[in-house]
């Protein structure tokens, strides 16, 4: 996938390399490493059409009407690409399953695959067309994150929307087979629509509804782009650029850089229904509970230390509602110790006043120790009513790339998030489908598989 590169601007040139990008060209590793993510998303996406938020989103959807281009996943209609992508990202981040990233824990899946869905839907786009899409909008992001991360986080900006609109466009651009001059275009237009804010934690579906709008105005950007809307080409440089707007210091190099080496997709996966930080505190409850069956009865404090990037996160002792528990420290690691497992079934409204795991939930106290070598490490203390101590230290949580989930685990994990929804029967035709997507020669025919009813 190489590009020589005689551009100006640096959207001019991430155009010209995206729109060169094909099947062939793409690495065994990407290949597999977008299925293994569509697999998850799907199977995240119909669990979350389920939720709250899900539902709203998906109502909302339909209640707009349109052309029926697309399927909502999880419910019974079709409605048009640009609000199927909308509902289905919201749904695909309704159960905090969804996938990271590794430098700022932002998830691929919402924007960018909630966006090539609907249109390679819409399109009737083969499923090679489909993984290239995938491949060619996740390096969008995850070069726009590196461009301005940890910068734009810091902020206040969420990474999530606002690096995810300009991958949703490329995707979108890929499958709707721009010429670069309207792929720049459709980038100067998925600029003036990046938003998103981290002010999205507490009792409400805030943080839910952040990546419907990227994906959504991703499918927008490039479809204006293609009717003959120009945007601007300056768009990541500029002097009121995204860079300019959105972060005190960047690298706009992470854009351009070695487009004539294959890139490296850092695609993790989530075994817990919460924010990725609290996973490494999960691992360390559930190391020590499976090493030494401790009597949680006879337990005297709980001491959570962590490294100052995320110490200050993730507090709060008295969840009201799953949304916020789901962002709790202290409650994860309470339902890890008690349930043995973090699952979406664990973050539920009926539980949260539950005396064993309100007393475990106010044992747990988060301190600062800035040795600890990794943004989201964690050094649990345990110590029993005896004095004795239990401890555990977790610096790469399950599901990262250096303590990966096999695709064993992830089929089980897939599994258990449809079959309440589809049927068994139903997760394993899809699952079946994902396996040999690129042989798949319209996306629609799996589409037709996540809805509720046919």
């Amino acid at each position: 996938m190489t590009h020589a590169s005689t551009h100006h601007t640096i959207a001019d040139q991430v155009a010209a390399h995206f729109s060169s990008f094909n099947y062939e060209g793409l690495s065994e590793a990407s290949k597999k490493a977008v299925k293994r993510l569509l697999l998850d998303y799907i199977g995240v996406a119909i669990s979350g059409s389920q939720t709250e938020s899900g539902k709203v989103a998906r109502k909302f959807a339909a209640i707009t009407g349109g052309h029926t281009e697309s399927t909502l996943i999880g419910g019974d209609v079709r409605v048009p690409a640009m609000q199927a992508a909308f509902a289905n990202a919201i749904s695909s981040h309704s159960v905090e399953l969804d996938d990271i990233d590794v430098l700022a824990l932002f998830h691929f899946s919402p924007p960018v695959y909630s966006a090539a869905l609907a249109t390679a839907e819409q399109l009737g786009a083969s499923g090679r067309e489909l993984l290239v899409a995938l491949a060619a909008g996740c390096e969008m992001m995850e070069r726009l994150s590196k461009a301005a991360n940890s910068s734009l986080r810091n902020r206040g900006y969420h990474t999530t929307p606002t690096t995810g609109v300009f991958g949703a466009t490329i995707a979108t651009a890929y499958l709707q087979k721009l010429p670069v001059e309207k792929i720049v275009s459709a980038l100067g237009m998925a600029g003036a629509s990046a938003s998103g804010l981290m002010e999205m934690y507490g009792p409400s579906m805030q943080k839910r509804f952040n990546p419907g709008p990227a994906a959504r105005n991703g499918v927008t950007a490039a479809t204006m782009a293609q009717l003959g809307f120009t945007g601007a080409a300056t768009i990541f440089e500029g002097e009121r650029g995204f860079l300019a707007a959105f972060t005190d210091k960047n690298d706009p190099t992470q854009l351009t850089a070695d487009y004539d080496k294959s890139y490296q997709l850092d695609i993790e996966f989530k075994p817990y229904s919460c924010a990725r930080p609290i996973h490494n505190a999960i691992d360390c409850a559930l190391n020590i509970r499976r090493e030494h069956s401790p009597d949680l009865s006879r337990i005297k404090s709980i001491q959570m230390a962590r490294h100052p990037d995320w110490a200050h996160y993730h507090l709060n002792k008295r969840p009201q509602t799953y949304h916020e528990a789901q962002v709790s420290l202290p409650y994860s690691v309470a339902v890890a110790l008690l349930d043995g497992q973090a699952l979406f079934a664990q973050y539920n409204n009926a539980r949260l006043g539950e005396a064993e795991i309100l007393r475990l939930t106010d044992l747990v106290d988060i301190t600062v120790d800035d040795s600890l070598p990794r943004g989201v490490s964690c050094l649990m203390t345990m110590v029993m009513d005896d004095g004795s101590k239990y401890v555990s230290q977790v610096d790469y949580p399950k599901g990262s790339i250096q303590n990966s989930m096999s695709d064993e685990e992830l089929r089980t994990k897939f599994d258990s998030l449809v079959t309440p929804v589809l049927g068994a029967a139903r997760a394993a035709e899809i699952a079946t489908m994902v396996q040999s997507i690129e042989n798949c020669a319209n996306v629609g025919e799996l589409m037709k598989l996540t809805a509720k009813q046919q």
